[in-house]
């Protein structure tokens, strides 16, 4: 009994051991894909000689919950950006999940001007703060991204280790939306993208 007993705890760990990772190398993909991105894109803010700069979280699979939808019918409003500039969004929806064991809720909401290009129509976005923001991540907030294709039966998986820093953490002058408070988050989201390291080696040298 022993023996099949420690043989159990074996496999049981062995299993374990690959979940965590496949589940890093999952992560650790998304975020080579994310960073290339920085390079194709037009309006970029970053260089390649930009993209060391880029930190990151380690992978932690605590910080990818299965959530509740509920789908809401909001009418368009204004969302503020860092630049001044407002940005028409409606509120798609509402997800409500647990982090470290305490209860959240964040809003999804689409942007109605996506929503008007056939390309970018399914598209969903969540823009939130959490406590790790101005001391580990940036004080402007995180985003995470979705389609509607994502939600299903009423469920949607958030990763936050897929949650990116918005231009505007890199550069002046976009139009980041600002997280609305309903999207203020009283946990430590401890998974994602970091701030900048740029400007903290900068800020070092002055």
């Amino acid at each position: 009994m022993k023996i099949a007993f420690n043989t159990l705890l074996f496999l049981f760990f062995s299993v374990s051991i690959c979940s965590a990772q496949s589940f890093a190398d999952e992560t650790n993909k998304f975020r080579e894909h994310y960073k290339k991105e920085f390079l194709t894109t037009g309006n970029s803010p970053l260089k390649k000689k930009d993209l060391p700069y880029l930190r990151f979280y380690e992978p932690d699979s605590a910080f990818k919950v299965k959530a509740r939808f509920e789908k809401v019918k909001g009418q368009p409003f204004e969302m503020p950006t860092y630049s001044g500039i407002n940005k028409t969004y409606v509120r798609y929806g509402i997800l409500k999940f647990r982090v470290n064991g305490r209860r959240q809720t964040l809003t999804v909401y689409r942007s109605l001007s996506l929503q008007a290009n056939a390309k970018y129509k399914d598209y969903l976005f969540i823009p939130f703060k959490d406590k790790t923001n101005g001391s580990e991540s940036y004080g402007g907030g995180r985003y995470i991204d979705l389609k509607t294709t994502d939600i299903k039966d009423n469920s949607y998986v958030i990763d936050f280790n897929k949650a990116y820093n918005p231009y505007c953490a890199y550069s002046v002058g976009y139009n980041c939306p600002i997280p609305p408070s309903a999207n203020h988050l009283a946990v430590a989201i401890s998974a994602g993208e970091k701030k900048f390291g740029k400007e903290s080696e900068e800020a070092s040298l002055k």
